[in-house]
């Protein structure tokens, strides 16, 4: 009975941790130095995400029946949670973009925004940009014809004032 009791506080930590987020990632975190582990961690505060290392065990407790369910086939090993609350692709594009220059740190899965992602499918997802990243291409996209337009018409005013 007191070792339910002990864990029912980190289950309950893992389930805050999961409330509201919009993406979840799963590494494997093996082979890592102490240094390029502090390096990924630092990483990932910068983009306001959470790094934490649970018992297998306890994610499974915390994400049963959740919409986070089908991660629990990869909870296998050692392995470290990832958490974004902001922007959906976040986590996956850090810890991505980390595991290119430290092939010890390897994805295994994901959900994004409600969908599971196996290992390949969480690559995808890291190549796809921040929110902003895009709405700022969206908005470069409209204003370029609008910039152009406006430049003939001042090259044709300028014409005929010329004539």
């Amino acid at each position: 009975m007191a070792k339910i009791e002990e864990k029912k506080p980190i289950v309950a930590e893992i389930k805050e941790a999961f409330d509201g987020a919009k993406s979840v990632v799963l590494v494997d975190y093996r082979g890592l130095t102490v240094a390029q582990d502090t390096e990924l961690r630092r990483n990932i505060r910068k983009e306001n995400l959470t790094y934490k290392v649970y018992k297998n065990t306890m994610v499974k407790l915390a994400i049963k029946d959740t919409e986070w369910s089908e991660l629990e086939k990869d909870l296998e090993g050692p392995t470290a949670v990832v958490v974004s609350k902001e922007d959906a692709t976040a986590a996956a594009r850090v810890v991505a973009d980390f595991a290119k220059k430290n092939p010890a740190l390897e994805l295994k899965s994901g959900v994004v925004e409600g969908n599971y992602y196996d290992q390949n499918g969480i690559k995808v997802i890291a190549t796809i940009p921040s929110r902003e990243a895009l709405l700022s291409r969206l908005l470069g996209s409209l204003q370029s014809p609008i910039s152009n337009l406006a430049r003939v018409l001042n090259q044709l005013a300028e014409k005929k004032a010329e004539a």
